[in-house]
């Protein structure tokens, strides 16, 4: 019983010191994931402030974990793309007669939201008040023919697309096709094609996750390079940026209560009202996602609309509107071409308005999606990548306004789909109807 001590002991020691190590890099890495994104990015932003000052110049060498961050989402957002638009269009379900109304009313919402965007950036130009002074002259922008443009987005092979060019609209033409083949054939047995999108998606969400984790340190080179070469100067521009972004985001929301003041029976501002609790928490979590079983509820119980137009808008076009996403992805494009000193032509801003479009249709259920998307933007009007991480600083706050406003889009296409006339005035209607004495024959 009393053996000796040394030889027992010894081995659970040992062990104990080696897996302690393990259980602190663990406990480091849960309490990192438990600390909200945006505050670990503004932590970041600040340190890369404070070691940019410090080092100076030689804080060029820090801008390598943000050359890395680029790498990956633009990796990853094509795959992430196909995967997300194939499985809403084998699941969603659409009524024969509800189905193109939805769409238009999409996509009509959409263009609206990123001309708007176009508009005001091109009105305010937030990014020419303090211009910066490139290392490299800005390349000139060729005119865009337009038929060159449509034939370059064909794809010239199912995976070209998915190569290092990033074509974004030839992804989602993919997408589209493989969606609606699969969906075509729903009298047979596709389930193992549906889990095997469903798992890959899963998978490539996962990697994404890992990537969202390390965007704080890919925030910290960047504004360190940035303030140890060029200097504060290149961050001033990012206030008239934020003004720009929250004017145009205002214009959308007034355009959404014009619409339903004039295609619905909804009274509007009854509306702000009712939906409050679904607008405040898709600001709070910056996810229309996590919001969509408040928003159905709220509009079901408050306003009052039918549960077929409510799932439609709220449900079901939820995974297809992006508004706020693709309002902010084209003034970002516009801004950073005017930061930088790249004029981009008539042609190449119907390029950012296309692209914005497939793309907010692509990636309207993926965490994070401007971050992702915003890299094929930019790559298909020729902008450099490596400002998206300067915006990344004060992309914590616009992203949960443009997050209530994709969920105030979602509001808007339930009513419009609502009609003029409320669910409560066909009762009475109809009861009307039934109960009314018939005449007496002649």
């Amino acid at each position: 019983m009393s053996g000796p001590p040394p030889q027992p002991h010894a081995g659970p020691a040992q062990g104990s010191e080696l897996s302690r190590p393990e259980h602190g890099d663990a406990s480091l890495l849960s309490l990192w994931s438990r600390i909200p994104l945006y505050i670990r990015i503004l932590a970041g932003l600040l340190l890369g402030i404070v070691v940019g000052v410090v080092l100076g110049p030689h804080a060029h060498i820090l801008e390598v974990p943000s050359k890395l961050v680029l790498r990956l989402l633009g990796a990853l957002a094509p795959p992430l793309i196909l995967l997300a638009v194939v499985q809403v269009l084998m699941r969603a379900e659409l009524p024969k007669g509800a189905a193109f109304r939805l769409l238009s009313l999409l996509l009509l919402n959409t263009c609206v939201a990123i001309l708007i965007g176009l508009l005001v950036a091109n009105i305010l130009q937030p990014g020419r008040w303090i211009p910066v002074k490139l290392e490299e002259p800005a390349k000139e922008t060729a005119v865009v023919n337009p038929l060159s443009l449509f034939l370059d987005n064909i794809p010239k092979s199912v995976l070209g697309p998915f190569g290092d060019e990033g074509k974004v609209i030839s992804v989602i033409m993919i997408a589209v096709a493989f969606g609606i083949a699969l969906r075509s054939r729903k009298d047979r047995s596709i389930a193992t094609v549906s889990d095997l999108v469903d798992t890959a998606l899963e998978t490539l969400l996962t990697l994404l996750h890992w990537i969202i984790e390390i965007i704080p340190l890919a925030v910290f080179g960047i504004v360190a390079s940035l303030i140890g070469v060029r200097g504060f100067h290149a961050f001033v521009p990012l206030g008239g940026f934020i003004v720009a972004v929250l004017l145009a985001l205002v214009l959308q929301v007034v355009y959404y209560l014009v619409r339903i003041r004039f295609g619905s029976w909804v009274d509007p501002f009854k509306v702000l009202h009712d939906m409050r609790d679904a607008l405040v928490m898709a600001f709070s979590t910056a996810s229309s996602t996590v919001t969509m079983p408040v928003t159905y509820s709220a509009l079901r119980e408050r306003v009052g609309l039918r549960e077929r137009s409510a799932s439609l808008g709220a449900l079901v076009g939820a995974n297809f509107n992006n508004d706020g996403t693709a309002l902010y992805e084209a003034m970002s494009a516009l801004f950073i071409s005017q930061l930088v000193g790249q004029h981009l032509t008539l042609g190449q801003q119907f390029m950012v308005v296309l692209t914005s479009i497939v793309a907010s249709v692509g990636a309207a259920g993926i965490p994070e999606a401007g971050i992702v998307t915003m890299t094929l933007v930019f790559k298909a009007v020729g902008l450099p990548t490596e400002y998206i991480l300067t915006l990344l600083t004060v992309d914590w706050f616009l992203d949960r306004c443009r997050t209530a406003v994709n969920v105030m889009g979602d509001v808007n296409v339930s009513c419009l789909l609502d009609g003029h006339t409320p669910e409560s005035a066909e009762v009475p209607a109809a009861a009307l109807s039934v109960s009314a004495p018939e005449p007496p024959p002649p």
